[in-house]
């Protein structure tokens, strides 16, 4: 590992773009400290900050593979702009999810108990459909991408508690995650499903 310290960033990147996983384990460990830092002075919540910080390297992992990333010497300062982005992102599907229009007259009274149920009650059953079909999609999956998906969305674990839970690198339980999504969005497709939860 002791020959990674001493590349410069971007070789670190065109080796780990060879394939060479251990060259991303030493950018994570020189960039997440700045990155965490950005993120949480922005979101001031720590629980929150650890879950975006998560979102931006799965973003970096796959800008990197794709080569979206262009030498400019200021690899962190691009990191930076992305972990800007995913917390605009955050931040602007929030609002979506919850900003609500009253009525021009905003008079709610004519709304009647029992439709509100229904409408809660079709959620609930859509919702419910919707988790049968990802447990079918994530059964499809190799067991290494399985065992991601399951810690991370049934167990509600950390990219960070995985990989210590399965002896691997944050590296790799990102990537594995990136792939079973990858993959989870081909079968969603191939059989037609639609996965969004309401």
């Amino acid at each position: 590992m002791s020959t990674f310290t001493s590349m410069t960033d971007q070789e670190l990147v065109q080796a780990y773009q060879d394939g060479n996983n251990h060259a991303f384990d030493e950018l994570l460990s020189r960039t997440q400290d700045n990155i965490f830092s950005y993120i949480m002075r922005v979101v001031k919540d720590e629980e929150l900050a650890n879950e975006l910080f998560q979102e931006t390297f799965l973003k970096i992992i796959s800008k990197i593979q794709s080569h979206q990333y262009t030498e400019t010497g200021k690899l962190q300062w691009w990191m930076i702009r992305v972990a800007h982005n995913v917390v605009i992102d955050y931040y602007r599907d929030l609002k979506k999810n919850f900003v609500v229009d009253a009525p021009k007259e905003n008079d709610l009274s004519a709304v009647k108990g029992d439709e509100v149920i229904d409408v809660n009650r079709e959620t609930e059953l859509t919702n419910q459909r919707t988790m049968k079909q990802l447990v079918l999609l994530m059964n499809e999956l190799p067991a290494p991408q399985r065992e991601v998906v399951y810690m991370r969305y049934f167990q509600d674990m950390s990219f960070k508690e995985i990989a210590e839970e399965l002896g691997c690198s944050i590296n790799t339980s990102l990537g594995r995650m990136r792939y079973a999504l990858i993959n989870m969005r081909k079968y969603s497709r191939e059989y037609n499903l639609n996965l969004s939860l309401e």
